[in-house]
């Protein structure tokens, strides 16, 4: 049964599944969706869009179809698992071989699935891009955001880095800060020990320090972290992590407090994709600090941006000095990040 925000919240027993949470309390998690609230199907757009203005995320259920997620893992293991070659990383941003679990999981997670390479990764690539253009994701975000969306960032997951509690909006957002809106697909039933995308609802109404001095990105980020618990506790946020099933979607504010549980059922995956998605109208902001330039392509009627696109020469020289000399690299863009977030 699908409950909307108007609807009247059924009582019934339901089971849950304990872990920590990123504080390092105890919570109680929906073990299936059987014991989850509150979600929407496709239809619902109205509600939709009030219950993410209202909480800063809002959970729609079977918004991809079974065979494209089904497809995207079939051709992910086929193509990609095997490769030994460099590519871009979620957690680091460098590009990087795979890293993989004792399990066989990949562990660090791809970044822009639209920018692979179309002669290593061709089949996994389209089917990435099938799923965040889907149509339907087209309809929920243009509800959500007024507008039309453009998409100017994805990553797949396959195992769990345990990302730390953050806001997106310290790293990317829109122009308007606030308006970038994240979607994250599962395409496979997530167990709730295989690393559960957690949010903290209405965390995206609190104004936190930008980008820059004391907590910025290159040299302070820890500091950034240490600040985010701080808030969590000193609000006394509750925090959420909605049982989700292949096809799924949790759409969420980029100002939203967010991350995944740790894993403790190792022994299950958590395929998903995330994209990342902008108004059609505004332009893109990196750190809080600077625009960045989108080298937008057209495809399946929305404008999606390709960083560090691998299927062009000057890219993959590119790539080839940061694999080559990777401390120089690093060392070079920390301090041109520290620049521009002063």
């Amino acid at each position: 049964m699908l409950r909307s925000a108007a609807s009247p919240m059924v009582q019934y027993e339901r089971a849950s599944f304990r872990i920590n949470d990123p504080i390092g309390h105890a919570i109680d998690i929906p073990a299936t969706i059987d014991e989850d609230f509150t979600y929407f199907d496709a239809g619902q757009i109205d509600d939709i869009r009030k219950y993410y203005e209202e909480n800063g995320y809002v959970v729609v259920r079977k918004l991809i179809p079974d065979e494209y997620c089904r497809t995207a893992m079939e051709r992910f293991e086929r193509e990609v698992k095997p490769s030994n070659l460099f590519i871009y990383r979620q957690t680091t941003a460098n590009p990087e071989r795979h890293v993989l679990t004792p399990q066989g999981f990949m562990l660090n997670p791809i970044l822009n699935v639209q920018s692979l390479p179309q002669r290593h990764y061709p089949s996994f690539r389209q089917a990435g891009i099938a799923i965040i253009t889907h149509p339907k994701v087209q309809t929920v975000l243009s509800a959500i955001i007024g507008e039309s969306a453009k998409l100017v960032q994805s990553m797949y997951f396959q195992g769990n880095p345990t990302t730390w509690a953050h806001q997106d909006t310290y790293y990317l957002d829109a122009e308007e800060i606030g308006r970038m809106v994240g979607g994250w697909f599962a395409v496979e039933d997530i167990a709730p020990g295989a690393g559960r995308f957690y949010i903290y609802p209405k965390s995206h109404t609190i104004d936190i320090a930008k980008n820059s001095g004391d907590i910025d990105f290159a040299f302070n980020h820890r500091r950034y972290k240490r600040l985010l618990i701080d808030v969590i506790r000193n609000n006394q946020l509750a925090c959420r992590a909605p049982a989700l099933q292949r096809g799924d979607v949790l759409f969420w504010s980029s100002k939203m407090i967010h991350g995944s549980l740790d894993t403790t059922q190792p022994q299950r995956s958590r395929s998903s994709f995330t994209g990342h998605y902008i108004p059609d109208s505004s332009r893109f902001l990196q750190f809080q600090s600077r625009i960045r330039g989108l080298n937008l392509h057209d495809i399946a009627g929305m404008r999606v941006h390709q960083p560090k696109d691998l299927n062009r020469p000057s890219r993959r020289a590119l790539l080839w000095v940061e694999t080559t000399f990777p401390k120089s690299f690093q060392a070079t863009k920390k301090i041109a990040i520290k620049a521009f977030t002063r």
